[in-house]
């Protein structure tokens, strides 16, 4: 099938990099938000306008809960050589079919961008880039997200590396604001050293779909956003993720309704 539950998504060739990953991470009881994953060919078809591939992709869409998060995931994404991070469209909180049939294409269409080619030509990845699938996910209504590395991605020291904001990850990702950081030693509680952020921003869903920025007031700025046991339940993930995927991972998570979700995890790229 051209579109199929995330977590029958393994086949890298039809579904890239990005929902390979993901699926491995279901089939691994690791907590992954539910999803959909729509073929290199039929994101191609939908991109194009063709009413059948519209059709296939708003039957699909009645078997998850919107709103949704709609994400690229190419045949070079995510890989040991080229992670692509940040080069694609990703479009969140989509919140009706109409919404999530323009996000598709808007993502599919991000692949053949002026930032893709730049990319790709500066020897990032020797796999077309063009060829993407995508990605519509359960949309995580983050009160805090951020990312994780298992190692940290300068020094390459074996910790835990952790950056932290309030609201919807994108804050944290592309570098809009300055987070909380936390560095520790796998499988400790105590020895935590932590650097408060300013967080001026956070990214918030909108109920009719789409996001909005807002400021943050001078308490939250002021707080910091994980406690003890938030980072004791982002060890035990990591620690799940190198048992899956190996050392020296670079990963994306949200905490929604309390509950710790991964969102992304690829190896850590220079």
């Amino acid at each position: 099938m051209s579109i199929v539950p995330l977590r029958e998504a393994a086949d890298r060739s039809q579904y890239g990099g990005k929902a390979a990953s993901l699926c491995n991470a279901i089939g691994a009881g690791l907590p992954v938000p539910e999803g959909l994953a729509v073929s290199f060919a039929t994101a191609e078809r939908i991109a194009a306008g063709q009413p059948d591939a519209a059709k296939q992709l708003l039957s699909a869409l009645a078997t998850i809960k919107l709103p949704v998060a709609v994400r690229s995931s190419a045949v070079a994404e995510d890989g040991a050589e080229s992670s692509y991070a940040g080069i694609f469209k990703t479009v969140l909180n989509a919140a009706d079919a109409d919404q999530v049939l323009s996000a598709v294409q808007d993502v599919w269409s991000s692949a053949s961008s002026g930032r893709t080619t730049a990319y790709s030509s500066d020897g990032n990845g020797d796999q077309p880039a063009n060829r993407m699938a995508v990605l519509v996910q359960q949309m995580a209504a983050a009160e805090i997200s951020g990312v994780l590395f298992t190692r940290h991605p300068v020094t390459g020291e074996d910790i835990r590396f952790v950056e932290a904001g309030w609201g919807l990850g994108e804050s944290v990702a592309a570098g809009r604001i300055i987070p909380d950081q936390y560095s520790f030693r796998r499988g400790r509680s105590v020895g935590v050293h932590a650097s408060l952020g300013s967080k001026e921003t956070a990214i918030r869903p909108l109920p009719d779909g789409g996001t909005r920025e807002e400021e943050i007031a001078a308490p939250g700025r002021q707080t910091y956003c994980l406690a003890a046991e938030h980072l004791l339940a982002l060890d035990a993930l990591a620690s799940a993720c190198e048992r899956l995927y190996g050392p020296a991972l670079d990963m994306e998570w949200a905490y929604s309704g309390g509950k710790l979700f991964l969102l992304q995890c690829r190896p850590i790229t220079v």
